[in-house]
């Protein structure tokens, strides 16, 4: 895939054989001999404005000619103070304190203590049990891992894992109850309660959840009232609910928090990717007024070295205006209409079982068998042969997890910059079909 011999890399890598790219502009990106790719999944989920804003590169030259450095534990700065306000203006309700990080393992992290001291300084010291859903994902830390549903990304490491609790997802595609929405009365929802009676509400202390489930489900959207129950429930028995926005946070599904599509106001957000758009590492927890009370007699007892750099929070914020200044966010949900009205072509191939998500966040499941929804054998790859060919035509997309038992299952995730054209968006689409029937029609053909 390169003119470099990569057998010789001493880089520890995740995956065999990378394609090494070079460089990126728009949606695009080239590889070292120059052959040019739509980055079809922002890179995945992180590049919302594109590759190459002008705007970003000057942001960085300007702050490191001031200050690249400042401890947040003692020192703040001007960019990590105007960033704090540009995220607090775009988020919702009274969200409005932001506690900053260098990723999305350590928001999420950093949630979970925050949520666990909170009880503490409220004088219920017994709550610190973190409830989330299997199929879940949010981060790859100890912590992060513990609260995840990831099955496959558990798998290896169960024995170093907090026992939390982990309840069914809102997979409609695949109800764990075999019902169907909106007749099931939001079963998946209300077994949240169960649980919390089950552990006992004096030791829980959070609930955690995706607006729309990204990596281990395929891009799978919440039915319409699932977090309105969700609120009732966290409210009851006094359970924060936590919701973490790393891939759908600003802009990408048409708003500006994928939690202001059901109408609700979390306790905290956990925000990464998008927020930077990929030009540095940066993450922040977002808290309510109430949260932040708390702390005020006993700070946080919690941090980073590179919590709060001055360099990542002036791109962070020139990315956020950048957004704002070119109605991006708006444009996500225009684009985001048309994507999936081209997406629907796909239904042409019996193979293509689902399709799913909101504004430019979608996800495609492959099936063997529309109508039973029978996946296909594992030995098959059908989702890896599918992301083979998109690559032979120039079209990167992001692969999703299996999303039967953790295991079994093949989905797609499409997602590209917030800055798409039309004709950019019929490109992702044309490239998708061909890619989908030319390995459908292979896949048939070999086995029967």
């Amino acid at each position: 895939m390169s003119s470099r011999n990569t057998s010789k890399s001493h880089v520890f890598r995740r995956a065999k054989a990378p394609l090494m790219l070079e460089r990126g502009s728009g949606i695009y990106v080239w590889d070292i001999n120059g052959k040019k790719y739509i980055a079809g999944s922002s890179g995945p989920l992180c590049v919302n404005i594109g590759y190459g804003v002008e705007e970003i590169t000057e942001a960085i030259i300007e702050q490191m000619k001031k200050i690249a450095f400042v401890h947040d534990l003692a020192f703040t700065s001007e960019p990590m103070e105007k960033l704090a306000d540009k995220i607090a203006e775009m988020a919702p309700g009274s969200l409005e304190r932001i506690f900053f990080c260098s990723g999305g393992s350590e928001a999420t992290e950093s949630a979970i203590k925050m949520a666990r001291q909170y009880s503490v300084e409220k004088g219920k010291s017994s709550k610190y049990k973190v409830i989330s859903r299997w199929m879940s994902y949010h981060g790859n830390t100890l912590g992060a891992l513990s609260v995840s549903g990831h099955i496959l990304r558990r798998k290896k490491y169960l024995p170093l894992l907090l026992d939390f609790t982990h309840i069914p997802p809102a997979y409609c595609y695949r109800c764990w109850f075999g019902k169907e929405y909106p007749s099931c009365d939001l079963d998946c929802a209300w077994t949240l309660e169960k649980a919390i009676k089950t552990l006992g509400c004096e030791h829980v202390s959070a609930f955690i959840a995706e607006p729309i489930v990204g990596a281990a489900l395929g891009t799978v959207p919440a039915p319409n009232d699932y977090f309105k129950v969700v609120r009732e429930i966290c409210d009851k028995y006094d359970v924060l609910l936590i919701v973490d926005e790393v891939m759908t946070g600003f802009g990408r599904t048409g708003k500006n928090f994928g939690i202001q599509h059901y109408g609700v106001v979390p306790d905290i957000m956990v925000c990464s990717k998008g927020i930077s758009g990929g030009y540095t590492p940066l993450g922040a927890v977002v808290a309510t007024a109430e949260i932040y009370e708390a702390f005020k007699e006993t700070p946080f007892q919690h941090g980073f070295t590179f919590g709060g750099n001055p360099v990542s929070c002036a791109v962070c914020l020139a990315v956020l205006e950048y957004i704002s200044n070119n109605n991006l966010v708006s444009r996500s949900e225009v684009m985001g209409k048309r994507l999936f009205e081209k997406l629907r072509r796909l239904y042409d191939h019996s193979t293509v079982g689902d399709i799913r998500g909101k504004g430019l966040f979608a996800g495609i499941e492959f099936v063997k068998d529309r109508d039973t929804r029978k996946i296909f054998d594992a030995d098959i790859d059908f989702r890896g042969k599918v992301l083979e060919k998109c690559l032979e035509m120039g079209l990167l997309v992001y692969s999703g997890t299996p999303v039967i038992e953790g295991f079994l299952g093949d989905t797609i995730q499409v997602a590209p910059p917030l800055i798409a054209r039309e004709e950019q968006i019929d490109e992702i689409v044309k490239i998708l079909d061909r890619s989908v029937g030319d390995v459908e029609t292979k896949v048939v053909a070999s086995h029967t």
